[in-house]
């Protein structure tokens, strides 16, 4: 279901004609409410599983939001064109039907007339909660298992518990209470501060990300899926898979070597189900052969039993064994699922290091910090554009604090600090990359962690100088963080840009169209075939738009696809064997021979991965995914 709500001064609504075969029975063709909340309502394919459950989660969102605005008089006004999956209208009167009795009980509820063409009018107040989106579906009503309370691990009911004390760390290394320290230069760090301190992860609108995925054609949601997994369209695709291999590669140079594991795990197995007790995450549990599995939530199951069954020497470590894991899954609430940011099912590059002590884990620790600030910055995504927490004890962090200290010089700006007087968790420290989106919401990217428990619990040896077993330290390290993260970061950031009055875009060697070449009548087709193959043999991502449409409108178009340079070939060009570039970033264009703009673009994606174009060549042979 996806709803969008409107705190309004007024609705005025009134019934035109029949939109299906058999209406409701109209009982006020034309009405006016003042001061009240419209509900626009689109109940999907996927609430025809379960309606009660459906209209349960419609009731649930319009009361918090209510609650929020402060709002008693509700307008419940279904609209179908919020979503390309209707469910059926027999489904969606139920769910209205529901919904209204049950809002009734505590509301004033007016309902504009199902199934008829309507014309309105509404006044939106524009606060800033005056217009939110949400999209949920049935299943978010109920607990995963059959109905059954979902069970929380040891670690995530200490969690909810534990006592932090959050500081800011600056690099002259004072301490600052985050309430106190003068923000000027640093405001995504405050938002980040306050965000983490508060823990508000639930989101109340649709953040710009999720426009750009969908007007792209990259990804969008899957309404037979659970919530949280989406579909990747060939261009989402492409850019995941390069982001794959790239991140990959920097992982082999740094002396990673790759595995494969399984995605679920017996839940009963003796050294997991401790283990499951000590991560904060919510698993998916499913039933096999009269055994109860769990869905993995992280590499670490697979490499470390990998681990134990392995003849280690002290001449081996540090030991880097990456698996990425396509795909992990945690049962993430309901309300924080949007987009890309936070998923159910998601692909995580996961390098775990197996070193001998601790004085080792400090010195891999800071290789694998700079690990993952090249990582992400050579991803697109720049130190400016990330704030750092670093969550340790104050024991930690007394004894260590000029190791700590070095990782914010070298990140170069106030970082977040959360201490706790005791250790509950299974690290003793721990370091994130978070970027803050456009919403003010904050998403991990890279982390790594020291491990002091593991090594012993799953019973990892290796042997030592001296000849005797013993066990590992471990350090947990996605130099990334999810793939899918560094996705919404990149179009996140791009709509930063876009607030700014620059032009939204993709790293170029992320663009799935590199190049669009346009000739201007169909008498340079033949030559702008020919450029655009040129441009291909040489790795680069070039297509052809060969459609019967005005150059200015294939213009226009290139630009909406994000294509970085845009070829225009008339008779001029053909003549001169040369091409007129535009470069969409800066506005400008120019002549150009195809070789200086094949060096350009060589030159611009030195070092990263490349992938062929995920469509046909022409455009006039490719298929619309969304609209």
């Amino acid at each position: 279901m996806k709803i969008l709500t409107l705190h309004s001064d007024f609705i005025e609504f009134e019934a035109k004609k029949k939109a299906i075969k058999d209406p409701e029975e109209l009982k006020n063709k034309k009405e006016r409410v003042d001061e009240c909340l419209v509900v626009f309502i689109s109940v999907e394919k996927r609430d025809e599983a379960d309606p009660q459950s459906a209209s349960k989660n419609l009731i649930k969102n319009i009361i918090d939001i209510s609650a929020q605005v402060k709002e008693k008089n509700i307008v419940l006004y279904p609209y179908v064109h919020l979503t390309n999956q209707p469910s059926s209208p027999k489904t969606a009167l139920q769910v209205l039907d529901i919904a209204e009795k049950e809002l009734k009980k505590t509301f004033k509820v007016h309902r504009s007339p199902f199934g008829y063409y309507k014309s309105f009018t509404v006044s939106c107040k524009g606060h800033p909660l005056a217009e939110l989106s949400r999209e949920f579906g049935p299943e978010e009503a109920k607990p995963a298992q059959e109905g059954a309370k979902e069970e929380e691990t040891e670690s995530l009911k200490k969690e909810r518990k534990l006592t932090s004390y959050w500081h800011i760390l600056s690099e002259d290394g004072k301490l600052h209470d985050i309430d106190k320290f003068s923000y000027k230069g640093h405001e995504k760090l405050k938002k980040f501060a306050f965000y983490e301190k508060e823990k508000s992860r639930a989101v109340k609108s649709e953040p710009p990300h999720v426009t750009f995925m969908k007007k792209l054609e990259l990804v969008d949601y899957e309404p037979a899926s659970d919530g949280g997994n989406l579909r990747y369209y060939p261009k989402g695709r492409l850019i995941k898979k390069l982001i794959e291999e790239y991140v990959t590669d920097k992982v082999v140079d740094y002396g990673g070597v790759e595995v494969e594991t399984p995605i679920m795990y017996d839940m009963n197995h003796p050294t997991l189900s401790k283990y499951l007790q000590r991560f904060p995450a919510r698993q998916y549990q499913i039933e096999s052969d009269k055994r109860k599995f769990f869905l993995r939530f992280a590499a670490c199951f697979g490499g470390f039993l990998m681990a134990h069954d392995a003849t280690i020497s002290y001449k081996n470590l540090p030991l880097k064994i990456y698996e990425l894991t396509k795909y992990s899954f945690r049962r993430e609430q309901s309300g924080e699922l949007t987009g890309l940011r936070r998923l159910r099912a998601f692909t995580m590059p996961d390098v775990h290091a197996l070193v001998a002590d601790m004085k080792q884990a400090m010195e891999e620790f800071k290789v694998r910090f700079n690990l993952s600030l090249k990582t992400i910055n050579g991803a697109g995504i720049e130190n400016q554009d990330v704030e750092m927490a670093l969550r340790t004890t104050k024991k930690f962090y007394k004894d260590n604090k000029e190791f700590i200290l070095n990782l914010v010089k070298k990140l170069g700006k106030p970082i977040l600090l959360e201490m706790w007087d005791e250790r509950i968790f299974y690290f003793v420290l721990k370091y994130e990359f978070n970027f803050v989106d456009n919403l003010d919401k904050a998403s991990a990217l890279s982390t790594d962690q020291i491990d002091i428990e593991n090594g012993e619990r799953y019973d990892i040896k290796f042997t030592d100088k001296d000849g005797k077993q013993k066990h590992p330290l471990i350090l947990h390290c996605s130099p990334s963080g999810a793939i899918e993260r560094v996705m919404y970061s990149l179009l996140e950031k791009a709509a930063f840009d876009q607030k700014a009055g620059k032009v939204p875009k993709l790293p170029l060697w992320l663009s799935p169209t590199q190049v669009r070449v346009i000739p201007v009548s169909e008498e340079q087709s033949k030559y702008a075939e020919k450029v655009t193959d040129e441009i291909r043999q040489n790795n680069i991502r070039a297509d052809l738009d060969d459609r019967q449409l005005h150059v200015g409108k294939k213009i226009r178009e290139g630009e909406m696809d994000w294509a970085p340079f845009i070829v225009v070939v008339g008779e001029k060009e053909e003549k001169a064997k040369n091409i007129n570039v535009r470069i969409r970033e800066t506005k400008k264009q120019g002549e150009s021979t195809v070789k200086e703009l094949i060096d350009k673009i060589k030159k611009g994606t030195q070092g990263k991965p490349y992938k062929p174009l995920p469509l046909p060549k022409q455009l006039s042979k490719r298929p619309i995914f969304v609209g």
